[in-house]
């Protein structure tokens, strides 16, 4: 029985998530879940500032000592650091598996 092409690839990527000592990052927040975060420290909620945050956490040195995966926002894949690398490519380049949370209310009512 084949598992399918992707079988390697998948059973791969779970044991690189499940490494012992390691977790998952859920920065998967809504622009209104993270805005209402900043609105407690006073700051606005703008593309650019939730940018900022999410630079600020991936960029973070040592993480990849921590975190094996991401839980990303939809609006996280297409944003980049200030030297204009894909956030997406930050993590991976750390050995950090990206992924995104797939909404599946929103995928039936839409």
């Amino acid at each position: 029985m084949s598992l399918g092409p992707y079988a390697a690839e998948l059973i791969e990527n779970a044991k690189l998530i499940a490494a012992p000592g390691k977790g998952i990052l859920a920065a998967d927040e809504s622009t209104g879940t993270i805005g209402q975060r900043f609105a407690g420290i006073s700051v606005e909620n703008t593309e650019e500032n939730r940018r900022k945050y999410r630079q600020l956490l991936f960029t973070t040195q040592g993480l990849e000592e921590y975190i094996s995966g991401v839980i990303l926002y939809e609006e996280t894949l297409y944003q980049v650091g200030d030297d204009g690398t894909p956030f997406v490519d930050i993590m991976k380049s750390k050995g950090i598996i990206p992924g995104i949370k797939v909404s599946f209310y929103a995928s039936v009512n839409n």
